[in-house]
């Protein structure tokens, strides 16, 4: 297995079975974040953004809703555990990934599979390319 430091973008060509990258930001859930995503979920539960009404539980504060995350700060890593060409698109191949979330004590608090479509080299579409000033 061989790590991988940074994620700047590949292409399909680029991976390689086994490969794991450790993603060097690390996110902290805001009080924010979590009444967007309660009132997004339609599961507006006071505990999640009533401040007086949660200073009268066990927690004292407003917990996070358990469908969006299990801590506060969150870091992860991806392992490559599949590659293989795509049958109907020439121009990408498919990339199957394991994404494990861990909160800032080491803890596992999310795992999961993911299977992406990924442009192979020279397919891409073009970024544009902003007009240099130069004077």
């Amino acid at each position: 297995m061989s790590e991988k430091t940074g994620w700047n973008g590949r292409f399909f060509e680029d991976f390689e079975i086994g490969d794991v990258y450790r993603h060097p930001l690390g996110r902290t859930v805001l009080s924010a974040d979590n009444t967007w995503f309660t009132l997004l979920t339609q599961a507006p539960s006071p505990i999640h953004f009533d401040h007086h009404y949660s200073s009268q539980t066990t927690w004292k504060q407003p917990i996070v809703n358990s469908a969006f995350i299990l801590a506060d700060t969150i870091y992860s890593q991806s392992e490559i555990l599949d590659l293989r060409d795509s049958q109907s698109r020439p121009d990408v191949g498919i990339v199957k990934v394991t994404t494990c979330g861990f909160n800032q004590n080491g803890l596992v608090v999310i795992h999961f599979k993911r299977t992406m479509m990924i442009f192979r080299r020279g397919k891409a579409p073009q970024v544009p390319r902003p007009n240099l000033i130069t004077s």
